[in-house]
């Protein structure tokens, strides 16, 4: 088995990358995630993109522990809000991870946007670093903001996000619908080919 470090304290983000290489019949990763290594000093998230951000977390993993490291950056890019909150999602409110707050500014700021310009896309970049080099992919999934939260799945900005083709929420599709068509179970798929080799 080989080693593969998932750059993240998210389980829910290991669950998804489990799923997917199951999914792809990928099999010799032994997925760990930041709880499992030793603690070390993790740059802030300060990229323009969510690429380069993508790419920092997973050198900075790689470098510190040995271990081929994969990570990924996303958010929600809202057309009105000229691509924003992008690269600041998990930090739009002020403080990191508060979902809730996030949702509700995004929501008020979004206020007087009539539905049909309410277009906008969750992003993914994921990065592979290991001694055989380096890997970053990109995944999008378009969509609307709803006027209001809906359904209990997912986290983070889900439940105010209807993908195209839906009328249902991401929070309101099972782990199975989400994986095959959200930004991250898309970059994660493009990540396959070269996690595959990584697994020999």
């Amino acid at each position: 088995m080989t080693n593969l470090l998932v750059a993240s304290r998210n389980l829910k983000k290991l669950a998804e990358l489990h799923r997917v290489l199951d999914a792809a019949g990928v099999s010799g990763l032994d997925l760990l995630s930041l709880n499992d290594v030793p603690a070390f000093d993790e740059a802030p998230e300060t990229g323009a993109t969510f690429e380069e951000n993508a790419l920092a977390k997973a050198r900075d993993a790689f470098r510190a522990t040995g271990v081929p490291a994969v990570a990924d950056d996303s958010g929600i890019a809202v057309d009105a809000l000229n691509g924003m909150p992008g690269v600041l999602s998990a930090r739009w409110a002020g403080s990191h991870g508060d979902d809730l707050a996030n949702l509700r500014l995004l929501l008020g700021q979004l206020g007087d946007v009539p539905d049909e310009r309410r277009g906008a896309a969750f992003v993914s970049a994921c990065a592979l670093v290991s001694s055989a080099g380096e890997t970053v992919v990109r995944g999008e999934w378009p969509g609307v903001v709803a006027r209001e939260p809906r359904g209990d799945g997912g986290f983070g900005y889900d439940p105010i996000f209807v993908p195209v083709g839906s009328a249902r929420s991401a929070a309101e599709l099972t782990a199975a619908e989400k994986d095959a068509a959200s930004h991250r179970g898309r970059a994660l798929a493009l990540l396959v080919p070269a996690l595959r080799e990584l697994a020999g």
